[in-house]
């Protein structure tokens, strides 16, 4: 069996993890095998220091792929807490452009489902962050990535709640199965 891989990816500090945790565990709930496979970069950071490369955002890009591929076996669902799209974006803001290995990996259509987390939220700090003023800009810019790749998508936004009901319409259309969304608490 193969997952089901829905990518989530927006800004920095724009509610992707808490997303990827909330939908997981509504499925989860609902007795569908969901996983999710967390943003590469902190495990990549969390032993090295924090000045990013053009060859580190590669390799960033190549252990997410690694990681998302580990778990596809294992669940119906994977729910990819950011994609390579993240990566060649960052690049592109960092460097001036995304090298062509890069490109080649940043594969949109791959995924069922792709979310787009707005800037809609608070800002948290956190040592990987650094663009707290350009959420908004950057935001456009996966939105033009994946209106360029001709990509379906489905913009985030709201409470956790809002966010998570706004999903669930999508997730039925791929898991027929699961019920109509009921708001709780």
């Amino acid at each position: 069996m193969s997952a089901l891989r829905i990518a989530i990816v927006g800004p920095e500090s724009c509610g992707k993890s808490t997303l990827a945790a909330d939908l997981a565990a509504a499925l989860q709930q609902h007795g569908i095998a969901a996983a999710v496979v967390p943003e590469y970069a902190r495990d990549y950071y969390a032993s090295r220091e924090y000045r990013p490369t053009p060859a580190d955002v590669l390799a960033i890009a190549r252990g997410q792929l690694a990681a998302e591929a580990a778990q596809a076996a294992q669940v119906e669902v994977l729910l990819c807490d950011t994609t390579v799209l993240t990566c060649r974006i960052w690049a592109e803001v960092a460097f001036g452009a995304a090298e062509t290995a890069l490109l080649a990996l940043d594969r949109p259509q791959d995924y069922a489902l792709t979310l787009l987390t707005a800037a809609d939220i608070p800002w948290q700090y956190d040592p990987l962050r650094s663009h707290p003023e350009q959420r908004d800009w950057l935001f456009g810019l996966y939105r033009a990535a994946l209106d360029a790749a001709a990509v379906d998508y489905c913009v985030v936004t709201g409470s956790r709640q809002q966010r998570l009901a706004a999903v669930w319409p999508a997730l039925r259309g791929l898991l027929p199965q699961l019920p109509v969304f009921c708001a709780t608490g």
